[in-house]
């Protein structure tokens, strides 16, 4: 029975996700072009990528993007956290409108952010021009279409990582924050002492999925800006498209998946390097916790919560808060 009940998903990832891989690693090695035959070319497709001047063009703006959308995308969705976990008033409703957006679809957010940073009749301008700054032509100017698709991006799917941090958030047990607050530390000293070190996790996992998320973005350049102004927000999902639907090409296509797909793993392992400290700092506390039962004393990131047979104490950078 319990074979039957796994069968389903085990079935549609061999269909749509397996063996459409192993049939793309095939065909980057051919030039394949729908209507004929396929025909082995061995290295030709990768030798090609690599004097290709717009395949360069599209990375390059999908790594610009990536550098603005990361960073943007953590500060936002945990700002929005930290707001919804605190004792607001209406925290509901809060919840609803910052997931909201999550729920639209690409399009009809397109829609509207397309009519939000209209040059003359746009709401985002009639804000600028209250503080005297002339319209902007968002959607039509190189250097700000990038930007554009970010504040989308950022608009349409923040809540989502929010709801992750959020859930995080809960899992902190407010003894840590009451016995703090004893010890004088300041809302700072908590946030970057307690919240933060108990959140390491959380934070990997959402600073993964935007990393994978912004090397696979299509629909916000597709829908706004369709790569352009002068090819300014063409990514490297855009130009797999147009190779492969457009042109026909997909031995090319299929060849720039590939590397895409090297660029993903090789950027995930980077951020997994980069957080594993962390990560094995909270592992060992946790391995600690038990072993340290008898002595009534738990260590917390860096010694900086101690339960002892006389009491709780706080610490900051190893000295004691007065």
């Amino acid at each position: 029975m319990g074979r039957l009940f796994v069968a389903p998903p085990v079935i549609l990832f061999l269909m749509f996700t397996l063996i459409p891989m192993i049939m793309a690693i095939g065909m980057s090695f051919t030039k394949y072009d729908v209507i004929n035959p396929p025909s082995f070319v061995g290295l030709a497709n990768f030798k090609k990528l690599i004097h290709d001047e717009f395949f360069w063009i599209a990375l390059k703006n999908t790594c610009v993007y990536t550098i603005l959308y990361v960073p943007l995308g953590l500060l936002i969705s945990l700002g929005a956290a930290l707001f919804l976990n605190a004792d607001q008033k209406f925290v509901g409703l809060f919840r609803t409108l910052f997931y909201l957006p999550v729920l639209s679809s690409t399009v009809a957010t397109a829609t509207l952010w397309f009519w939000i940073l209209n040059p003359q009749l746009g709401l985002l301008n009639g804000i600028l021009r209250i503080f005297g700054i002339p319209n902007q032509a968002w959607l039509y100017n190189s250097r700000l279409a990038m930007i554009s698709i970010v504040m989308m991006s950022l608009w349409a799917g923040f809540g989502g990582n929010m709801m992750i941090f959020l859930a995080g958030l809960k899992g902190i047990s407010p003894v840590y924050y009451e016995a703090a607050k004893i010890e004088g530390a300041n809302r700072w000293q908590m946030f970057t002492r307690i919240t933060m070190p108990s959140i390491t996790k959380t934070t990997f996992l959402v600073s993964t999925m935007l990393i994978i998320g912004t090397f696979q973005v299509f629909d916000q350049a597709f829908v706004l800006t369709k790569g352009g102004p002068g090819n300014a927000t063409i990514t490297l999902v855009y130009y797999i498209y147009n190779n492969g639907f457009k042109n026909l090409n997909m031995g090319y296509a299929s060849s720039i998946s590939l590397v895409l797909f090297a660029i993903i793993l090789l950027m995930t392992v980077i951020n997994t390097k980069i957080n594993k400290a962390d990560i094995w700092q909270e592992a060992e506390h946790y391995g600690n916790e038990k072993s340290k039962k008898s002595k009534k004393r738990i260590l917390v990131h860096r010694s900086d919560l101690h339960f002892s047979d006389h009491g709780l104490s706080v610490l900051v950078d190893d000295r004691n808060l007065v």
